[in-house]
């Protein structure tokens, strides 16, 4: 009598941590019972569609194109501070765009970073932007960045990186420095990241179950943001932009722990292995924004890549934080040093 329970109840608790562990499957847009499709979209040679936002001038009018790639929990939607005057007079055409599994984009199960500049150069061609186009990056959307400038380098025109995502298990990060940063962050996250990185297959049941704290600021808990970025989190909660309730409408699994296995896993080469794009300064070039009150993105880290990469034009800004691109003097010094430099 007592094999049979003991296998009856073994059975009985692998099916549930089977059942934890397998994330449910996403809610595409289109399908059936999924989201409605209410944004532009292009079909990738893979079948999937990405969702896309255009503002500025035309882009057969522009000088300048520039395609800006969102962080963890964003959209194309996100409200960047930027006139349209100001898109006018610097004759700008601006594209942003929901990563896959984000918004109106349909997931991707096989993302990876690659597949980041591959969604992109596909995107730019779909919109027939022409040979190159210029790329922005923020925070997780700095993945994108790295992504390009590693794989298609010769279709960028200019880019900019504003307080980039990190990998602590980066090659070229020394270990004490990497340990001591990410020791900075609080130890949910610390454990969060850690298991997007070892044990990435446990990360939908470490983000799901309730036993121990995980990413809380998906909770609305703002632990990890400074006193500046509170200051614009409560600003941007007083007019928020219009499509943010779809962020993560397919899905939690398919946007933001996606991301954190894309970008906290083992990557096919490391930042400091990319090359300068462009030799000749004249060109184009690649900047590197950092906030000096950033408590997401340890600053240590952001200057040891900068060494390591001097042919990127560092930015570092007293008083910011990670949501400097929320500030929009920031955010119109960005796009005026990209186009100008």
């Amino acid at each position: 009598m007592i094999a049979p329970i003991v296998v009856g109840v073994l059975a009985g608790f692998l099916s549930c941590a089977y059942l934890a562990l397998r994330p449910p499957p996403p809610k595409v847009c289109g399908s059936p019972g999924g989201p409605p499709v209410t944004s532009p979209r292009v079909k990738l040679s893979d079948g999937r569609h990405l969702s896309y936002k255009e503002r500025g001038i035309a882009k057969e009018e522009a000088k300048h194109k520039i395609i800006v790639s969102h962080g963890a929990g964003d959209s194309k939607d996100f409200n960047l501070p930027i006139s349209e005057e100001l898109l006018k007079e610097l004759q700008i055409y601006l594209l942003s765009f929901d990563r896959a599994g984000y918004g109106e984009s349909d997931p991707n199960p096989t993302r990876s970073v690659k597949s980041e500049a591959i969604d992109i150069q596909e995107l730019a061609d779909r919109l027939q932007l022409g040979p190159k186009f210029s790329l922005i990056g923020i925070s997780m959307g700095a993945c994108t960045v790295y992504s390009c400038l590693k794989y298609i380098p010769h279709r960028l025109s200019r880019a900019a990186l504003v307080v980039p995502f990190v990998n602590y298990w980066w090659p070229s990060f020394p270990a004490k420095l990497a340990r001591e940063s990410l020791n900075k962050l609080p130890i949910q996250y610390q454990w969060t990241f850690r298991i997007a990185h070892y044990a990435p297959w446990l990360l939908h049941w470490w983000m799901t179950q309730k036993w121990f704290p995980s990413l809380t600021i998906l909770e609305g808990n703002l632990d990890a943001f400074s006193r500046v970025d509170v200051e614009i989190i409560k600003q941007l909660s007083r007019a928020p932009s219009d499509g943010q309730e779809k962020v993560r409408q397919q899905g939690d699994h398919e946007s933001i722990h996606r991301d954190m296995i894309a970008g906290y896993g083992k990557w096919e080469f490391d930042p400091t292995d990319i090359s300068n794009p462009f030799p000749d300064n004249n060109e184009g070039s690649v900047h590197f924004w950092q906030g000096c009150e950033d408590k997401l993105i340890p600053i240590e880290l952001s200057r040891y890549l900068s060494q390591q990469l001097p042919w990127i034009r560092y930015h570092e800004v007293p008083d910011a934080g990670h949501l400097l691109i929320y500030n929009a003097r920031l955010c119109e010094a960005i796009f005026k040093e990209l186009v100008s430099a």
